[in-house]
């Protein structure tokens, strides 16, 4: 489904121009004209972000912020203000509002904005099941007894205050750890920010984390609150803390051990009240060794230590997980009786899954398009999985050796669709490309591409890239 958006803005051209832009990112866009009938509407319908103008007839913006707020503590809004009333915003904030944009401002500064409180709307709206299969909505899938400590760690911190630390190779789910345990704590009315520290260059993350004054760096025209001012009173993730740098790790330590913050230009403290949950693939210890990583950090944020097996060490729950997924994108595709093949599920439990869960999905939903009538068979699971599993990287062939060996393949029917194949083994590394010709910058990926920049950042984690370390290789 597109984000639904309620834009509340009294000038008809602004409000038009803002409209079009948004729709053209592939969002669904509300409009009111007058902040009370803004309010009534945003109190009445369910959208993933509300963006108000300060100055409206009837109501106006920090008095609508106020009121939505207190109404609707999870809903994220973002007001738009004239320049000059930068301290009225820094209020309309401890309001409510999550984020704020000084006019004149670029289109892509609000659709960065934007894109973020979707992101933040999705994770705090969906809640996250334990243990059911027959879900169209993240869960958190698995009996064996590696998933049922799991559960009950859950339980254990979800209502205490503690750090807690995510341990746990890539794609085994440790942001759904992390909502179920905001799910189920005393915040889970307030509001939860993830951050993706791996996918935020160095330079950009510690005003990503912490704010900035105007004046600043070179560009910073404007006060900007960060993640951690957003998440008051509520709960930050800080997915791939393992790729922090040393002078944002020292920051951190701060937070966790007064609990202020400084944003980047100003020495003054501001208290905030965050719980962090934090996640890694890493070795820390061995980072800790190879002075990569804090010790004293490392102490703060392991509090509580919870580490996620690896697929292969729970292989119990394959059959589970596949009937999850077949379920789950056969509502999506709009299928009505997807199935498996007992020999398929029998295969999939023997491979080693180095992708882990969402290696495992991948395939899963792959296999579904294919199969016909939907029905996965031992043939189809083989088939696919040798398809993502190929030996040789597309980027180590020329084009045309690449292309004359999977029409050689297509003609001797081990392909039989050789341009939806080319498709699939070409985009990952098209994207790699773009994300290393833009410095991460995904505004330019999406220009480049002719895509939105919900496409871009679904591509980044559907393909396991990190923009981060992407610049760092080119």
């Amino acid at each position: 489904m597109k984000p639904k958006i309620l834009l509340i803005e009294d000038n008809s051209s602004t409000a038009a121009s803002l409209q079009k832009v948004l729709r053209e990112e592939d969002y669904d866009v509300d409009i009111a004209s007058r902040g009370d009938v803004g309010l009534e509407q945003a109190c009445r319908e369910q959208y993933n972000v509300v963006i108000t103008d300060l100055r409206l007839p009837g109501l106006g913006g920090l008095e609508l912020v106020a009121q939505l707020h207190t109404a609707k503590p999870k809903q994220p809004i973002i007001l738009i203000t004239a320049h000059g009333t930068t301290e009225t915003a820094i209020e309309a904030t401890k309001f409510g509002a999550c984020d704020y944009l000084l006019k004149p401002f670029e289109a892509d500064e609000l659709l960065d904005l934007l894109a973020s409180a979707v992101a933040s709307s999705r994770l705090m709206s969906e809640p996250v099941a334990m243990g059911e299969a027959r879900m169209n909505r993240s869960a958190i899938i698995g009996q064996s007894r590696a998933m049922q400590a799991i559960y009950k760690e859950i339980g254990r911190v979800a209502a205490t205050p503690a750090t807690v630390l995510i341990r746990g190779a890539t794609g085994t789910g440790k942001e759904l750890i992390a909502r179920a345990i905001y799910q189920y704590s005393d915040r889970a009315d307030k509001p939860f920010i993830a951050v993706n520290c791996a996918a935020i260059p160095d330079t950009l993350l510690e005003s990503e984390l912490f704010g900035y004054e105007r004046g600043a760096f070179t560009g910073a025209q404007g006060r900007r609150i960060g993640r951690f001012e957003q998440a008051h009173g509520g709960t930050i993730f800080l997915d791939e803390i393992g790729d922090l740098n040393a002078n944002t790790q020292g920051k951190l330590l701060r937070v966790l051990q007064e609990h202020t913050i400084q944003r980047l230009g100003s020495e003054a403290d501001i208290p905030v009240d965050v719980r962090v949950l934090a996640a890694t693939h890493r070795d820390l210890e061995t980072a800790i060794k190879e002075r990569e990583f804090r010790e004293d950090l490392f102490y703060r944020l392991s509090v509580v230590t919870i580490t996620l097996p690896p697929l292969s060490q729970r292989t119990e729950d394959i059959p589970d997980l596949t009937k999850y997924f077949i379920y789950r994108y056969g509502k999506e595709l709009g299928l009505d009786s997807p199935a498996i093949h007992p020999e398929a599920i029998s295969f999939l439990q023997s491979q080693p899954w180095p992708g882990n869960v969402r290696e495992l999905e991948n395939v899963i939903r792959q296999a579904l398009l294919q199969a016909r009538p939907f029905s996965i068979s031992l043939e189809h699971a083989q088939r696919v999985l040798a398809k993502t599993r190929k030996p040789a990287e597309v980027s180590q062939q020329t084009h045309a050796a690449y292309v004359a060996e999977l029409l050689n393949r297509a003609q001797s029917g081990d392909v039989n669709n050789a341009y939806s194949r080319m498709i699939t083994d070409l985009e990952p590394e098209l994207f790699k490309q773009a994300i290393q010709l833009a410095q991460g910058n995904q505004s330019k990926i999406a220009r480049w591409l002719g895509v939105s920049r919900m496409k871009v950042r679904e591509k980044i984690l559907q393909f396991g890239l990190d923009p981060q370390r992407q610049e760092r290789n080119k």
